[in-house]
């Protein structure tokens, strides 16, 4: 069965990573000396997962787009929290307990919230990232925040540990398992049984953690 190829990303890494999008498509991760045959050749070995995880998100119930209107609840650290549309405020979305919006800003909601989530995600992320780092001997270069959208967290050959923004909707245990993945990649830099083993004497409970994004990963947006 020929896999059609929709994204190839060539890049300073050591094996082939194929990443089945939101939408089916197919982006793949290459290092720059693997040839187009070495990549089909992978696809074909893995055809069966990416049929299987095409037809996982088929089965996705869509989640409906925020309409930022009074009573929409939305996540953060594990927790929802209901919206309130308000008179002009500054800055225009504020958190206490609850969120609050004003009404003048509803058209420019989504990006009021990443804003905020951004921020919140910048802030919670390098803290725990330096406890743990601390705590475990770990020295990562640079903690960064991104838009990801099917990747929790990456670590790159220079030590820098990126996360997504979206992340921070998650429960603090199931942040600390990310930020200590992706600070056991400064050690071993694949998802080798070494790896998952130096991840399990981190996070003992790592297993869980993972099904939880798994089962739950998909209602971190907005």
């Amino acid at each position: 069965m020929h896999i059609q190829i929709d994204k190839l990303v060539r890049a300073k890494r050591r094996s082939i990573a194929l990443i089945v999008e939101r939408d089916g498509s197919l982006t793949v991760r290459a290092p720059r000396r693997a040839t187009l045959q070495d990549i089909h050749d992978f696809i074909q070995e893995k055809t069966d997962w990416i049929i299987r995880s095409r037809e996982k998100l088929k089965a996705i119930v869509q989640i409906p787009k925020k309409e930022y209107r009074d009573g929409e609840r939305f996540p953060f650290l594990g927790q929802e929290y209901e919206l309130r549309l308000v008179r002009p405020q500054r800055p225009a979305l504020k958190f206490d307990g609850g969120f609050t919006l004003s009404a003048s800003a509803r058209e420019r909601g989504e990006q009021a919230f990443i804003q905020w989530y951004k921020a919140q995600a910048l802030t919670i992320f390098t803290e725990r990232v330096t406890r743990y780092a601390a705590q475990h001997g770990f020295e990562p270069k640079q903690i960064k925040v991104n838009s990801a959208k099917t990747r929790w967290g990456s670590c790159t050959s220079t030590g820098t540990i990126n996360f997504t923004w979206r992340l921070v909707m998650a429960p603090l245990d199931v942040i600390d398992y990310v930020v200590l993945h992706e600070l056991a990649h400064l050690k071993i830099k694949n998802h080798s049984p070494r790896f998952w083993k130096l991840v399990e004497s981190l996070c003992p409970d790592f297993k869980r953690h993972r099904k939880w994004l798994r089962e739950h990963g998909e209602k971190l947006n907005l």
